[in-house]
């Protein structure tokens, strides 16, 4: 039964119920109604909401989108997936929140939030992102009815998405880069090589074992990415970044054959080391000389390094490598579907769209080559009208 009373900041009911969840005894008051009636309809439909099934108990923000992480993504979603919503909440949503308990986050207080990410300088994709997390957890705090709508539902994400600059060594500075990082270490180079042969990301290919190398087949099956930030061993190995990452890709023969040599001088290794120092328990295809996964600040380091070496832009990134493999299949006449699969990208749009600064290069390519064919089909016929007839049309 609920009571009412006038105060000086207006009428006030209050009202004592049970919390079906927790079958707890609570009261419940809200103040500042112009009218009786106006209090005597919110007294209402607060009862009206708990008969739906509306939990009343409360908890911060932060603290619910960290249950939801935990209880409801973890097992669900890839690791990869649940390290992002980690890092959105640890590093975004925590420090600009705080204690704002959940059913406080408003529509306005929410397109606040976002706006600021923009003046911090993240680009709209990592607001897009970070959005994700915060819309998905409110999302479900609605169908458990810990609230009564999204209050993320209708907020602008502003801003423009930024071009990607494509990176990539140029073809006809490949071989430098690989003789240079020949020079600066084996290890590095069969790393690296592998990279610029297969297309893989440096996570995939860290993580290939020999059971993943088919000989004979030339193909190799990439199932697995290895976290270089994993602080247990059991967390080493994750998925892949998507479902379409995981794959079967074709290869040469020229890595085939490197990977027949590397096969040996690991062997040999071995011997040298001593087979009770080797980490036979991994069978890691690229790694330490001990059989050890590669340290990525080993793998960056070395990267920079090389790139100096050969008088190439520092700029580069390891990924640029994948990023230059796309570009020689592509130049090399490859399928643009091809090329996808071999990537690992969800969609043919994707890798178009991602290798789009290219296509005027390829256009021009393709139109040489058309050139060239038809002038083998037709020979003299590819001569001006006036060369034949000896005159100008009447």
């Amino acid at each position: 039964m609920a009571s009412f009373k006038k105060l000086k900041s207006g009428w006030r009911y209050r009202l004592k119920y049970t919390d079906p969840f927790t079958q707890q005894q609570k009261e419940k008051s809200e103040a500042g109604f112009r009218t009786k009636p106006e209090a005597e309809l919110a007294a209402a439909e607060f009862l009206k909401q708990l008969k739906q099934g509306f939990e009343q108990t409360d908890i911060p923000l932060v603290d619910y989108i960290r249950s939801w992480i935990d209880n409801y993504k973890k097992g669900v979603v890839r690791k990869n997936t649940i390290k992002q919503h980690e890092n959105n909440l640890n590093t975004h949503i925590k420090p600009y929140f705080k204690r704002l308990m959940l059913k406080d986050l408003k529509p306005d207080m929410y397109q606040v939030f976002l706006d600021s990410l923009f003046k911090k300088g993240l680009s709209k994709r990592t607001v897009e992102i970070i959005n994700s997390t915060v819309y998905s957890a409110m999302e479900h705090a609605l169908i458990q009815g810990k609230v009564l709508r999204n209050p993320c539902k209708g907020s602008i994400i502003k801003g423009e998405h930024k071009k990607k600059t494509i990176q990539f060594i140029d073809s006809e500075d490949i071989p430098k880069f690989l003789h240079t990082a020949r020079g600066d270490g084996y290890i590095y180079w069969i790393f690296f090589k592998v990279l610029i042969e297969t297309g893989l990301r440096k996570g995939e290919a860290a993580a290939l074992k020999w059971s993943d190398i088919n000989f004979k087949e030339k193909t190799i099956r990439v199932d697995e990415t290895l976290d270089f930030q994993a602080g247990d061993e059991d967390e080493l190995f994750g998925d892949t970044k998507t479902g379409n990452s995981t794959r079967t890709i074709s290869v040469s023969n020229g890595i085939i054959n490197d990977l027949r040599y590397h096969a040996s001088w690991q062997n040999q290794n071995k011997i040298n080391l001593g087979e009770s120092m080797y980490r036979h328990d991994l069978n890691l295809v690229l790694c330490r000389n001990d059989g050890s996964p590669m340290p990525k600040s080993s793998l960056f380091n070395a990267s920079k390094r090389i790139l100096r070496k050969a008088g190439l832009s520092e700029d580069l990134t390891i990924h640029s490598l994948r990023h230059t493999y796309a570009v020689i299949m592509l130049e090399a006449g490859a399928d643009i579907k091809f090329v996808q699969e071999q990537l690992g990208h969800g969609s043919v749009q994707i890798t178009s769209d991602v290798y789009a600064h290219i296509s005027k290069k390829l256009e021009k390519r393709n139109i040489d080559k058309y050139e060239e064919y038809t002038s083998r089909i037709f020979g003299s016929e590819n001569q001006k009208p006036g060369d034949v007839w000896g005159t100008q049309p009447q």
